[in-house]
């Protein structure tokens, strides 16, 4: 047997258990209402839906949904593609690779906080082109366009209208990838989330035809921490492989993310200082790509001195 490439290695800390917990009480919220004629006339349901929301992303901060909506055999058409897509030779998935330069594509050298993910990606935006930061730098105003790159094969991929869709497949290694907003579409055990009660790792249960909705980043700032990004991993398995199909809502580059005035009081101040969402952005996506000097820049990072990380 091979030696696995240093680059791969998690850190000690970062590993997971031989013993594996199974979540109890993960919230399932069903979105039905909004399939019925009668919404409109039905104040206390939306109520109740809202408090539901509510009460999953504080406690837990991700929630699945049933009874959502979306066409199971639209959801199967991506699944196809994802794999008749990845399931291609290496040559032929590199006529569609991104990089620094053109994020958007196929790449297989993925970067979580300076570790290297073991799996393979395509990564597209719903525009075409995409307009995104030239550079991290906050003095750079200038910006790139970058083109999606379908594939001639699988057309499927093509008509898609989603902000932002990442395909994955991890290989079969027992390997762990960090995932930060991820929402897992295959029913399939492996995608793991640090319980915010005790900071156990606990293995998520799919229910089929749901799907995960994870607290990003972005509503932990702008909710000054009442509800808070959630930390998942997956963990390969060792004998199949396993596809991710994660989708992304981001807001415009130009936005700048901060608590909301509403939630912020002289009993509870602001939490973090106000951020530019394009410069964190192209921060990100820079780290994606290769191993930095520095940590990968982390929400706690933008937390103001003195608040708890």
């Amino acid at each position: 047997m091979g030696e696995v490439d240093e680059a791969f290695i998690q850190a000690v800390e970062h590993r997971p258990k031989l013993a594996i917990t199974e979540a109890e009480g993960i919230p399932l919220i069903n979105l039905s209402i909004f399939n019925s004629h009668d919404l409109p006339s039905n104040p206390s349901s939306i109520e109740t839906l809202v408090e539901e929301v509510r009460d999953a992303c504080k406690n837990w901060g991700f929630f699945q949904v049933i009874n959502h909506g979306v066409p199971l055999e639209k959801r199967e058409k991506l699944e196809m593609a994802s794999r008749k897509f990845l399931t291609q030779s290496t040559e032929e998935k590199l006529k569609v690779r991104g990089d620094e330069v053109n994020p958007l594509g196929y790449y297989d050298s993925l970067f979580t906080k300076n570790v290297r993910d073991w799996k393979e990606v395509f990564d597209l935006m719903v525009k075409n082109p995409t307009v995104i930061p030239a550079s991290h730098e906050a003095s750079d105003n200038g910006l790139k366009e970058v083109v999606n790159r379908w594939p001639e094969d699988p057309s499927e991929l093509r008509p898609d209208e989603l902000t932002d869709l990442l395909v994955a497949e991890d290989p079969g290694k027992d390997m762990i990838g960090n995932g930060e907003g991820e929402g897992e579409l295959r029913e399939k055990l492996g995608l793991q989330v640090k319980r915010k009660a005790d900071g156990e790792w606990i293995c998520i249960k799919p229910t089929p035809h749901a799907y995960i909705v994870n607290v990003g980043d972005i509503i932990q700032v702008w909710s000054n921490d009442r509800y808070e990004s959630v930390e998942h991993r997956v963990m390969a398995n060792s004998e199949k492989e396993r596809f991710s199909m994660p989708f992304f809502f981001n807001p415009d580059h130009n936005v700048m993310v901060e608590p909301l005035e509403e939630l912020i009081t002289e009993q509870d101040p602001a939490k973090y200082q106000a951020y530019n969402w394009r410069k964190f952005f192209a921060i990100k996506m820079r780290s994606n790509f290769k191993k930095l000097d520095v940590d990968n820049i982390q929400i706690h990072h933008l937390k103001i001195k003195g608040e708890p990380s």
